[in-house]
């Protein structure tokens, strides 16, 4: 499964205005040249976030965007799911109709674990999280590289 841009471009906004939690509400403008999206894209992706209650916005000279909850109750399993829709690895999976194997497919059952998985993992992932600093497995993953320096980076 590949996220789309959206996906991607939405957390990246949730993180940016979670890192700059003043309470006070950040301009598009601002918040395109800190994270480098487009102003069109972010207006784009602001609209499912507010809809979602994970933006707040205010109009005019002093307004601007701010996260509508708390960085700790915002999930990347929540902007997934807000961004994509349906996230399940396999079409038989929201669509049980679509195939007439769905009854007797011996893989189905996986692919909903997976899924299931996939999910878990995200929920647990929060913004506050990711604005400490890069989760462990990043750490590992650089720690794995120093050890064996013939490994290709």
């Amino acid at each position: 499964m590949k996220l789309s841009a959206k996906s991607r471009y939405a957390s990246r906004i949730l993180l940016d205005l979670a890192l700059h939690n003043e309470g006070v509400p950040h301009r598009v403008n601002d918040i395109s040249e800190r994270t480098g999206i487009t102003v069109p894209f972010i207006e784009q992706i602001i609209k499912p976030l507010k809809h979602a209650g994970m933006v707040t916005s205010k109009r005019g000279a002093a307004g601007g965007h701010q996260l509508g909850r708390s960085p700790e109750n915002i999930t990347l399993g929540d902007i997934v799911r807000i961004m994509e829709g349906s996230v399940e690895l396999s079409a038989c999976l929201s669509a049980p109709e679509l195939c007439e194997r769905t009854a007797v497919c011996p893989t189905r059952a996986a692919w909903q674990r997976a899924t299931d998985a996939m999910l878990r993992e995200l929920d647990t992932i929060t913004l506050a999280g990711l604005a400490g600093g890069p989760p462990n497995c990043c750490q590992l993953a650089d720690d794995y590289f120093e050890r064996d320096s013939s490994l290709p980076v």
